[in-house]
C-alpha cells in the first residue's frame, strides 16, 4: 500500500543524496522487519527471501522504462525532447544515447543524464525488446546475472 507513494513519478524526483535514499529504504526495511520468519535475517536476505528489489533498484528500473517507452514510441513524450542518439558508436546496442558534460550538480542527477550510462550498457537484445513486458523481462534476467546493475 506505501510502496506506490514512495515511487510516484520516480523519474521526476529520484533521489540523489544517499541519506535521502536511506530514509526512503528505511520505510521497506521497517515492513520486512515486520514478518516474525525474518526478523533476524539482515534486510538483504530479507529481500532475497521475499523477492523483493530494493527501492533504490525501482527507481533505477523504472528510468529505463520510461527510457525504452520513450524510445519505442509507446510514450507520449518524444525521446528526442530529453536525449540524443550517440553518432559514430560501433560497441554496444544500436541505441546508444549520448551523455553531455554537465557543470552543475543538479543537471548531473537529472533524469535525462543519470540513465543514460545504465542505458548504454544494456545489450542489444534488451533494447530490442518488442513489448514492455518483454523488456521488463529482459531487466529481471540482467538483475539475476549482475546483481548490482541497477545500484548507483
Amino acid at each position: 500500500m506505501v510502496r506506490p507513494h514512495l515511487e510516484f513519478c520516480s523519474p521526476a524526483w529520484n533521489r540523489y543524496y544517499v541519506k535521502d535514499k536511506q530514509l526512503l529504504e528505511r520505510v521497506q526495511h521497517g515492513f520486512t522487519r515486520m514478518l516474525s520468519d525474518l526478523k533476524s535475517l539482515p534486510n538483504e536476505d530479507r529481500l532475497r527471501k521475499l523477492g523483493l528489489w530494493t527501492l533504490e533498484e525501482r527507481r533505477n528500473r523504472a528510468d529505463l522504462l520510461e527510457i525504452f517507452k520513450m524510445v519505442k514510441g509507446f510514450s507520449a513524450t518524444s525521446w528526442t525532447q530529453f536525449f540524443r542518439k550517440a553518432e559514430g558508436v560501433t560497441r554496444g546496442h544500436s541505441w546508444k544515447l549520448y551523455k553531455e558534460y554537465n557543470h552543475g550538480d543538479i543537471r548531473q542527477h537529472s533524469f535525462s543524464q543519470r540513465s543514460i550510462n545504465r542505458w548504454n550498457r544494456l545489450s542489444q537484445d534488451e533494447v530490442n525488446a518488442q513489448t514492455v513486458n518483454g523488456f521488463k523481462n529482459c531487466l529481471q534476467k540482467r538483475r539475476q546475472r549482475e546483481m548490482d546493475f541497477f545500484m548507483d
